[in-house]
């Protein structure tokens, strides 16, 4: 069996190398979205959709994480934090990588394709912009921006792909998932100050210093939850909704809390699973919401 062992362990280096875990941060919003479109069958669009933008979410984040890990490799290899990383250390090579990225490129475009034409004529569009973040810290204080971006089009493109067409609440949840990011990536960009200071690198925190990007992050993390209250009232969700916006706003204010007392090795951990768990309070009550609208009505 020593042939399992070594598939799996295969798997568990490529998997690592993408972060798949991190799926975790954009996917459930984007299934909150789906849900929201596909109101009318219960949040239910069918397994065919559903399967397509389950593909489409794990090959769009794959194609833009390899394409992160290739760009950065330089820079990955001179920062501590990043040092093993695994083109660094060599354990995937470069030409694994490109190959890998233009796979799952490849793959985001026919889940596209078998979605609907607006989502394939789009799929270009969206992988642009989501590689196109990882450049952006070479010339802009302003990177978080664009990651935001990158990750706030999850849920447009789920919407997309059940409904063909936009309204507002995808444009306000998609707006949300920006100033979310937004936030919580300049306090994961606080590790990395001093590295950025000395390699030309740039970021909020390298441009304003830890403490005004700190209070410019609380802002964008109370804008994000001002705009999940919004996208609740526009969709007339009541109860379920109210207590997850409660836990989301105290996860947020726990990671301020956190934050500021500069306790930087818990951003690799505590960090990324406090924003995991917003991200998963969200999507259950969305389902909640959506999925038992006779609960709605009895309380």
């Amino acid at each position: 069996m020593k042939w399992a062992s070594r598939l799996i362990q295969e798997v568990l280096t490529w998997g690592e190398f993408v972060k798949i875990s991190h799926t975790l941060f954009a996917l459930p919003f984007a299934l909150a979205a789906m849900l929201v479109a596909a109101r009318e069958q219960r949040g239910w669009p069918g397994w065919r959709v559903f399967l397509l933008i389950l593909a489409a979410m794990v090959t769009a984040r794959t194609c833009a994480m390899t394409f992160n890990r290739i760009v950065d490799r330089q820079f990955d290899r001179l920062n501590p934090r990043t040092a093993n990383r695994h083109l660094v250390t060599g354990a995937i090579s470069l030409w694994s990588a490109r190959l890998l990225g233009v796979l799952s490129a490849a793959g985001f475009i026919a889940s596209a394709y078998g979605i609907n034409g607006i989502c394939f004529a789009l799929s270009p569009v969206a992988l642009f912009v989501i590689c196109f973040y990882s450049l952006t810290k070479r010339f802009t204080d302003y990177t978080h921006v664009f990651l935001g971006i990158a990750l706030g089009l999850a849920p447009l493109g789920a919407w997309l792909a059940v409904r063909g067409e936009l309204t507002l609440s995808p444009v306000c949840l998609s707006l949300a998932v920006v100033f979310w990011l937004i936030g919580f990536d300049i306090i994961y960009a606080l590790q990395d100050q001093d590295f950025d200071r000395r390699h030309g690198l740039r970021s909020l925190v390298v441009a304003w210093g830890s403490k005004n990007a700190l209070q410019g992050a609380f802002l964008s993390h109370m804008i994000m939850w001002g705009l999940l209250v919004f996208f609740g009232l526009m969709e007339g969700f009541k109860l379920a909704y109210l207590i997850g916006l409660s836990l989301i706003l105290v996860a947020l204010l726990l990671e301020h809390w956190l934050a500021r007392r500069r306790a930087l090795n818990w951003v690799q951990h505590a960090f990324f699973r406090l924003n995991a768990l917003i991200s998963l309070i969200f999507l259950v009550v969305t389902a909640v919401e959506v999925v038992f609208p006779w609960w709605r009505t009895r309380v």
